[in-house]
């Protein structure tokens, strides 16, 4: 998607603060963070909002998950714990329409969460 803001950083056309990348995740630093560590996991493939997912592309969950996974660990978040959410659509809070999931940690996380 030539207008989608996170395509743009897939493609290098945005260079955003990196923290991870492999074959079909990226993931990086939130401009607005809500919590001491804020990143996005995003696939580098468009898929505007979870509803789009397909047999074909839901393997990609799966993906962007243990890349979380895996950054956790990375950023030292791990065993304190960490919290991952997805939105979908304008009343879930989704405010890019490129499925993204948010990786927060370093504070503690209230529920419900608002």
């Amino acid at each position: 998607m030539s207008d989608c803001l996170f395509c743009k950083m897939v493609s290098g056309e945005i260079v955003p603060d990196k923290v991870y990348e492999d074959d079909n995740v990226l993931a990086f630093r939130d401009l607005n963070p809500q919590a001491p560590l804020h990143l996005l996991v995003i696939p580098k493939v468009h898929i505007a909002t979870l509803n789009d997912l397909d047999e074909e592309t839901a393997p990609l969950i799966t993906q962007i998950y243990l890349a979380a996974r895996q950054i956790a660990k990375q950023e030292g978040v791990a065993d304190k714990g960490y919290r991952t959410v997805m939105n979908c659509n304008s009343e879930g809070g989704q405010s890019v329409y490129h499925i993204h999931l948010h990786l927060l940690a370093g504070r503690n996380m209230q529920w419900p969460p608002g």
